[in-house]
């Protein structure tokens, strides 16, 4: 069953792996500096936004993207990071769920068995937390975020391991990790 992770327990967690919070309160995750980091992106189509030195690193999705993005996305978390993914907003709650993307997420999050009031007055970012028996919700959960956000972003974190995947606003994800062979692992992902 998908659960709330507070938000405390979570920057614990993840700044005990090494993460840095780079928005307050936020999902917003990132690598300390002078950490060397890898980076793969996977994007629904070519977009010129993306800066030239990352081009090499992206990846276009063959239609259904979106679709495709998602299952990928849960298929890398079996084959390569047990245990639970967590999903979070850069920003937080109270945000998301007012403005950001209030016409569609809170149905979102009912889908999955969560009471969006639950997270609506939270000024944090405080992860929805899928454990494996969830892979389905998860995989529908990303591929709706890949589908309806329009200038929010969202964090998919691994609970146990050096990985981040940022759920873009412009139909992609992005992964970073400090595990190169990891990195190496998602470029050859097959779709």
């Amino acid at each position: 069953m998908v659960g709330i992770i507070e938000y405390q327990n979570a920057l614990g967690a993840l700044e005990q792996r090494g993460f840095v919070c780079n928005y307050f309160n936020g999902g917003a995750f990132g690598f300390p500096k002078g950490v060397e980091v890898g980076v793969l992106g996977w994007s629904a189509a070519d977009d010129p936004t993306i800066r030239p030195q990352l081009r090499p690193q992206i990846r276009i999705i063959p239609p259904p993207a979106e679709e495709n993005m998602a299952k990928g996305a849960v298929d890398v978390f079996e084959g390569n990071l047990p245990g639970p993914a967590w999903i979070m907003p850069l920003s937080h709650w109270a945000f998301e769920l007012d403005f950001g993307s209030k016409n569609w997420l809170p149905e979102l999050i009912r889908s999955v068995g969560i009471d969006p009031q639950l997270l609506a007055s939270r000024s944090d970012a405080s992860p929805l937390e899928f454990n494996s028996a969830d892979r389905p919700h998860l995989t529908r959960f990303i591929q709706t975020l890949l589908e309806n956000l329009t200038s929010s972003d969202f964090m998919l974190a691994s609970a146990d391991y050096p990985v981040l995947c940022t759920i873009h606003h412009h139909k992609q994800l992005w992964w970073t990790s400090s595990d190169k062979a990891f990195i190496e692992r998602v470029g050859g992902h097959r779709f």
